[in-house]
């Protein structure tokens, strides 16, 4: 199975397109045969939206294989949106550890057991989100979220063949390109993060968050750079 988040907001599926492109590129992932066409989930989508009458939520489809194409199955659901914390956005967040790799970084699927583990973790230790470790030593992701450190004018990335590429991910990176920002894609060692001046998460219910502290460090506080990248997004 694989599946997608997309935010809805005053009624309309924010990047409705690139998330059902990439929900067919899971499926290839993996080798799921289907045979819809994101066109026709667009439209389903829509079709939902209006029935249900909903101006915020979050949809979520689900793509489940069979022992064909043709028994593929298609789901979508209205979910009730995840709202974080506004304090956070202006102090930042906290986010623990936890030593994972996935197998398939590009395929968005329900194998999500050892992220389900690491974000439990993480929630009984009142933090966000979980910062996944791989076997170098080196931040890759959240368990939903995309990971990134700023200095200067500069953002750093962790490798995108070591991530999954999320659609905000992909549109903050886009915006912040606009903005001035260089953007360097490169391992981001946790025993690094004292040569940056921040660290901030993306997701699709998150958008652009800061990140306060991870495990025992403690970051500055969120810089004016972050905070114009932030308020220009979100616009």
């Amino acid at each position: 199975c694989v599946y997608e988040t997309i935010r809805v907001s005053h009624g309309i599926a924010r990047f409705v397109d690139e998330h059902c492109r990439r929900l067919q590129l899971s499926a290839e992932a993996i080798g799921l045969e289907q045979s819809y066409q994101p066109s026709e989930i667009m439209r389903y989508i829509t079709d939902i939206i209006k029935a249900n009458e909903v101006e915020t939520c979050n949809i979520k489809v689900l793509l489940i294989g069979g022992k064909t194409a043709a028994d593929a199955e298609l789901y979508i659901l209205c979910l009730a949106p995840y709202f974080v914390e506004r304090k956070l956005y202006k102090t930042g967040c906290h986010c623990v550890t936890y030593e994972y790799e996935r197998m398939y970084p590009h395929a968005k699927t329900l194998n999500m057991l050892p992220s389900y583990l690491a974000y439990r973790t993480a929630q009984s230790q009142g933090a966000h989100d979980a910062l996944l470790i791989n076997r170098r030593g080196e931040i890759t992701e959240g368990t939903r979220s995309n990971f990134f450190t700023l200095k200067g004018s500069t953002i750093y990335s962790p490798p995108e063949e070591d991530v999954l590429l999320g659609i905000t991910r992909d549109h903050v990176l886009a915006l912040a390109k606009e903005q001035g920002f260089d953007i360097v894609h490169q391992p981001i060692p946790l025993d690094t993060l004292s040569s940056y001046d921040a660290a901030f998460l993306t997701s699709t219910s998150a958008k652009i968050l800061p990140i306060q502290s991870i495990a025992e460090k403690t970051l500055e506080s969120v810089p004016a750079a972050l905070r114009n990248l932030m308020n220009t997004f979100n616009a």
